[in-house]
């Protein structure tokens, strides 16, 4: 028998003035997204946005539907919708901001197992790291180098 030790460094960033600009910019746009949310049911408004290789930001939002589990998280929307119309090019960051006036959010919001598991693949497919912003409603940022802080032990084939 032996140990498997695992750790783990996160960046937290009081307020997006703390950031680089490209960050604030990506966090933005990631606010931006929960305005495009449906979340009827949840209250709970979810927006991602990637940075492409090339510059380009691609965003999605949660779209909820009452026939649980219908819907689809903000996180897949955007990585789906990267892997579709931009098929081939790195994504080199995403940015989750959440926002809710029904639920405290005291602090930023990790992304469930199912978007986790997309963003493992993702990162498997393109040898590269995303490096991951979690923005919530208190103003602070989580920063987090690869999916690896969030979840270092994936399922992989």
């Amino acid at each position: 028998m032996h140990e498997l030790k695992l750790e783990s460094i996160i960046r937290v960033y009081e307020n997006l003035q703390e950031l680089s600009i490209a960050d604030q910019t990506l966090v933005q746009s990631a606010k931006d997204a929960t305005k495009q949310a449906y979340a009827p049911y949840s209250k709970f408004f979810v927006g991602a946005a990637l940075l492409l290789e090339s510059g380009e930001i691609i965003t999605g939002s949660n779209q909820e539907n009452a026939a649980y589990p219908s819907g689809l998280c903000a996180e897949r929307v955007a990585f789906f919708s990267a892997g579709h119309q931009h098929k081939g090019k790195q994504i080199l960051a995403v940015a989750i901001a959440v926002v809710s006036e029904e639920h405290r959010v005291a602090e930023p919001v990790i992304p469930c197992g199912a978007c986790m598991q997309v963003m493992s693949e993702f990162q498997r497919i393109q040898q590269l790291p995303i490096r991951i912003l979690l923005n919530g409603n208190n103003g602070k940022t989580y920063n987090c180098e690869s999916l690896q802080t969030l979840m270092p032990l994936q399922f992989r084939l």
